[in-house]
């Protein structure tokens, strides 16, 4: 991954898709708020992307990157990466299938449907939603779209890095909350040790640390 193919990602989802991924806003928030008069600190509003997160832009340029199938695409997913996934094929006009486990709320769900997908709850876990997402992948030939684990997701999710750094400037540290670590990897690529990047994850989930220790993914109870 670098910041070449996050270009392309940006220039794809604005030639073919255009205003869908928005230009969320920077905010700029006095340093005394979190205790510091010397630090400038700066929000980026993903809450105000396109389908509620930035999952929206790795998975319409997963889509925009590839020849989609009349059986249109499938994911697995909490939520939010269907989220996703259901509005980008709503705007491209092709069908979705969605996999959610058991636990995911009746709201994402509901969500999902009004956007026109397919939803099937199975499975306790994420795992086990993906693993028979992965069964029906098979059968209908769908475009598999991971929630955060194939590179044209990867580089959607750095151009949020892309337009800090055109917006802001080149920042000192840029701190990202990290799940599956698709977004740290594009914001990584990005800046390519020209900022430092800071991973945040809550202690009951700590799949970035724990596979830094393992020098390899791991998988980690949530």
């Amino acid at each position: 991954m670098n910041r070449q193919q996050i270009l392309e990602a940006g220039e794809r989802a604005a030639q073919r898709s255009p205003g869908f991924v928005r230009r969320t806003p920077l905010w700029k928030l006095p340093g005394s708020v979190f205790g510091s008069d010397a630090a400038q600190v700066w929000l980026k509003l993903e809450h105000t992307q396109a389908s509620g997160s930035f999952k929206a832009r790795g998975m319409l340029n997963r889509l925009l990157a590839n020849d989609i199938p009349p059986s249109g695409v499938i994911v697995a997913s909490g939520g939010n990466a269907g989220i996703a996934t259901a509005a980008a094929a709503k705007a491209l006009v092709v069908a979705c299938e969605v996999f959610v486990p058991t636990v995911s709320s009746a709201m994402k769900q509901a969500k999902l449907r009004e956007l026109g997908a397919t939803v099937v709850v199975t499975g306790a876990t994420y795992a086990e939603a993906l693993e028979a997402c992965l069964a029906r992948q098979k059968e209908t030939g769908a475009l598999l779209t991971h929630a955060y684990d194939q590179p044209e997701v990867v580089a959607g999710a750095g151009t949020l890095a892309q337009e800090i750094e055109a917006d802001g400037g080149l920042p000192h540290s840029v701190l990202v909350s990290v799940g599956g670590g698709g977004l740290i990897a594009g914001i990584a690529a990005w800046f390519e040790q020209r900022a430092r990047v800071v991973a945040l994850e809550p202690v009951l989930a700590p799949t970035l640390y724990n596979a830094r220790l393992a020098g390899e993914p791991v998988d980690v109870a949530v």
